[in-house]
């Protein structure tokens, strides 16, 4: 039997257990079988992380030059390429996600951190064509100080990455808390700060459960909360600002649709489909799970659909061959069966799927569900699993409307070959990413968020390391001659 891995948490440059000695198991899912033991931080640790993260902020880190902080980031990146391979294979294990994907992911994620390195020297006020005379007025972008980050445990180290890389860039210092359900790979994940060059209490990683993000997110010395995970949990993180008056940027998911017109190319739009609710088990908050098919294609598709996902290998996801891997909690196979076998009792049809195979664990069945009516509670309801539901539309109004018949508003997938309707649909969709003739592309580069019941703020992109600052404008006087009345404002 392999032996327990034992993890700690990253605070003020220190490797440190709960103050307490707390811990909690790690289950992977892969083996079924406690893998890790994770501190379980108190709120003195939880205190002791924020205040190191204060400290840094007028320590060398607030010092350092802009290019400086990019060097960091820059090695930062050049680090994570590197151990792409091993920590890979720990959110694999944590998680139940593919190796492949995962050791994919942490290589790409390097670019995040090399495009902030870059941008970190780029930020920069104004001058400012004042009204008056004898004036100077310019603005200065500052950090905001500690951020406090909060990720789930599907793509960790992607969701660190989007917080992270513009928080730092902008000169900020950050307490990551990582998720309960797979806290080992951001742990790991933590000695790459450290090699990277980075001064004590500018990273900080905690780990545990409910209380442990009460704590960080009302903390007084917390200026900005960045949250990812369920609308439930954020319902309590903006009540917990309410401490702090910390600025919050909330991502919580989605229902995504993916609408395919008539004279979409198929085989391109059922490999869309795919990878947009059974690539990453459907684990993936942007996963396209509201198929919208016109009617008149609706059969060929899915009877394509259904084949593709029929032959879907589904297995260890430690194996090279796999296509489909676990699902990382039980509570996540509960959850899906009570939903679909509502589904079913509300008229829908099972096309394939619809159980768990013959693997045990928590592994599920690539499932397809015919559904009559867009009132049905599993059509709007995020599964978090490969689950797709499937409507009807018969012209483009209709498609637009479904489309926007939820709650939620993250992505949306379009397959068309019209030009013309590409961008009036991309345009009518209520959603903060829509791809168009491809699903579930990220870019450093590109902005990533949402609308709605999916939250509100933004990640990735240039914009969110300037939302990482605030603007100061300073004001100089240029006159000779002393201020004439003081009791006039000028």
């Amino acid at each position: 039997m392999a032996e327990l891995k034992r993890c700690q948490m990253l605070i003020d440059g220190d490797w440190v257990g709960a103050s307490d000695g707390g811990v909690f198991p790690s289950v992977s899912p892969v083996t079924g079988r406690v893998w890790a033991e994770v501190p379980e931080a108190t709120g003195r640790d939880v205190d002791r992380a924020v205040r190191a993260a204060e400290r840094a902020l007028s320590g060398e880190w607030g010092r350092m030059t802009p290019s400086a902080r990019g060097k960091c980031l820059r090695q930062l990146g050049d680090l994570l390429a590197e151990a792409s391979e091993d920590l890979g294979r720990a959110e694999t294990l944590d998680t139940g996600k593919m190796l492949k994907e995962t050791r994919w992911q942490a290589r790409y994620i390097a670019e995040f951190f090399h495009f902030y390195a870059g941008a970190a020297d780029k930020i920069a006020g104004e001058v400012l064509p004042i009204d008056k005379p004898d004036m100077l007025v310019f603005t200065n972008r500052e950090p905001l100080g500690v951020v406090a980050a909060v990720v789930p445990w599907n793509s960790q180290l992607f969701l660190s990455a989007v917080k992270l890389g513009p928080a730092l860039a902008a000169g900020n210092t950050v307490v990551l808390k990582v998720s309960e359900h797979a806290s080992v790979p951001m742990l790991e994940f933590g000695r790459l700060i450290e090699a990277a060059g980075f001064p004590p209490g500018v990273v900080n990683i905690i780990s545990g459960h409910g209380e442990v993000g009460r704590v960080l997110t009302s903390h007084p010395l917390v200026a900005r909360v960045s949250f990812t995970g369920g609308p439930e949990t954020a319902r309590h993180v903006v009540r917990n600002t309410a401490e702090n008056f910390a600025e919050l940027s909330l991502e919580l998911g989605g229902k995504s649709p993916f609408v395919v017109f008539e004279d979409a190319d198929l085989d391109s739009a059922v490999n869309g489909c795919m990878a947009g609710i059974f690539g990453a088990t459907g684990q993936s908050c942007v996963a396209g799970s509201r198929l919208i098919v016109h009617e008149a294609v609706a059969e060929a598709f899915l009877a394509r659909l259904v084949a593709a996902a029929r032959a879907i290998r589904i297995g260890d996801p430690l194996a090279d061959e796999t296509q489909m891997g676990p699902l990382c909690t039980e509570a996540q196979v509960r959850h899906i069966e009570a939903q679909v076998a509502l589904a079913v009792e509300e008229g829908a049809k099972v096309l394939t799927g619809g159980r768990q195979p013959s693997l045990g664990g928590t592994y599920y069945a690539p499932t397809i569900i015919d559904c009559p009516s867009p009132d049905l509670t599993i059509v709007d309801t995020e599964l978090f699993g490969p689950v797709l539901s499937v409507l009807r539309f018969r012209d483009e109004a209709e498609a637009v409307a479904l489309a926007n018949r939820s709650q939620h508003g993250l992505a949306a997938g379009v397959f068309t070959r019209d030009g013309a309707r590409q961008m009036r649909v991309a345009k009518a969709i209520r959603a903060g990413i829509v791809w168009v003739n491809t699903y579930r592309a990220v870019s450093p580069i590109a902005a990533f968020g949402g609308v709605k019941g999916s939250g509100y703020g933004r990640e990735s992109g240039f914009q969110a390391m300037l939302d990482y600052t605030r603007p100061k404008t300073i004001w100089v006087n240029t006159a000779s001659e002393p201020i004439a009345n003081p009791f006039v404002m000028r």
